[in-house]
């Protein structure tokens, strides 16, 4: 089954739900997805789901020096996201009971 709609419709989830474990940037979130088996997540994809969580008023940010190259801004969720996060999970939740109902004699 190709993975990649249902990883269009539940990336928001994904991203605030990393970042609500620690404040992280753009490639450090990537990571995160992939290491916890969603491997086919694109870049691009992550860090467009970034600036529009941040334009959305759901994330803030801060800017770290690197000396290993250009400085990193971090992201980090503040309550209007942790807010729209836990509505999420519920709706993640119910949505999930029903596909296992659905699904789970198959």
């Amino acid at each position: 089954m190709d993975t990649s709609q249902l990883l269009k419709g539940v990336l928001d989830l994904a991203v605030l739900a990393v970042l609500d474990r620690a404040d992280g940037y753009g490639y450090e979130v990537v990571r995160g997805l992939r290491a916890a088996g969603l491997e086919e997540v694109g870049d691009a994809s992550v860090y467009g789901t970034l600036r529009r969580l941040y334009n959305a008023g759901l994330l803030t940010s801060y800017v770290v020096p690197s000396e290993e190259g250009p400085h990193r801004k971090y992201y980090s969720v503040n309550a209007p996201g942790r807010e729209r996060l836990r509505e999420m999970v519920k709706t993640w939740r119910a949505f999930a009971e029903t596909m296992e109902g659905l699904v789970g004699a198959a």
